[in-house]
């Protein structure tokens, strides 16, 4: 039997070789419409860059999920760059970033589901545009997307991001590439996870991100209970913001009973979070922590589904 794989910018691995997993990292954002009203977002310095992810592989670490799709700040080039000095792992989307990253006249508002569909299976299958599809020449790499990314805000549904879901999971069926969404604040968790079981994706490779945020128990349940997996990437915000820590409270209250479905990542996509510049935590804080925590609880023995069993179901290719 073949072992199942994920995909990384530098070529397929048996997820035997994914190891130690972050779910949910931006490490590359290139200097792009998004940074330009938001330069705290700014990760385009290899050399910073490389040396957080250098001591995240030092500490242990193996594979960062990367989660800016396309034509948001993705920059492969300098995404492999960084892969190949640091030795660690990193998986990138395709996909479509919430619409305060794009210009109200951008090429998503135009473009059909079925042309959206063909444009993210290029990027699986073929290889990510190294200008990022900026337009108006497409040249593409060798590098692969890994995986598909959408997202949606605090409200319902809009008709164009309906359509973003069908061509995220079309490409999803055609590929067998996992997907990965964006929730404000975990606004909308359970609609997108409803929306997923009707449009037919498989759920056990489709992972919602930041449902910590929403704090609350029950409603954590619930997305859960419809069978997709979730993430959790804010312990390090509560200690900040000096409020209670809602992460390690869900993480207490809900992997004993849905030891399968969580992960866990840091989502530092402001560079005041990255030691290389300066700031903190760093990425290495969830190694430092989680640990300690779960031991404290006599949850040690899920430490292994969050970062690596988990992970390695979630983002193989099926």
């Amino acid at each position: 039997m073949i072992e199942p794989f994920f995909r990384t910018i530098l070529g397929d691995k048996p997820i035997s070789e994914m190891g130690l997993t972050y779910s949910h990292e931006h490490i590359v954002i290139e200097d792009s419409y998004v940074t330009t009203k938001h330069p705290e977002f700014l990760l385009n310095d290899v050399d910073k860059i490389s040396e957080e992810l250098t001591n995240f592989y030092i500490a242990g670490g193996r594979t960062v999920v990367d989660t800016m799709p396309a034509n948001s700040g993705r920059n492969i080039l300098k995404s492999v760059e960084v892969s190949r000095r640091s030795d660690v792992n990193i998986i990138v989307p395709t996909g479509i970033h919430l619409e305060i990253y794009y210009p109200e006249n951008h090429w998503r508002y135009k473009i059909s589901e079925d042309e959206l569909t063909q444009l993210f299976i290029a990027d699986i299958e073929e290889g990510i545009d190294r200008f990022d599809h900026t337009g108006p020449v497409v040249k593409r790499t060798m590098h692969k997307a890994g995986l598909i990314k959408l997202a949606t805000g605090d409200g319902p549904f809009t008709k164009h991001q309906e359509m973003i879901f069908r061509a995220v999971v079309n490409a999803h069926l055609k590929t067998g590439a996992p997907i990965l969404t964006h929730t404000n604040f975990g606004s909308q968790a359970l609609e997108q996870a409803q929306f997923f079981e009707k449009l037919g994706a498989k759920l056990e490779h489709v992972v919602l991100s930041h449902v910590d945020r929403a704090k609350d128990v029950d409603y954590n349940r619930k997305v859960l209970d419809v069978g997709v997996r979730v993430e959790y990437d804010s312990a390090f915000r509560w200690e900040l913001n000096g409020e209670p820590n809602y992460t390690f409270h869900l993480l207490e209250k809900l992997l004993p009973d849905y030891p399968d479905q969580l992960t866990m990542g840091m989502d530092m996509a402001k560079n005041a979070y990255w030691k290389s510049y300066g700031g903190g935590p760093g990425l290495n804080y969830l190694i430092e922590t989680i640990p300690d925590f779960l031991e404290s609880k006599g949850l040690q023995e899920y430490y292994q589904k969050l970062f690596f069993d988990n992970p390695k179901k979630l983002y193989s290719f099926f």
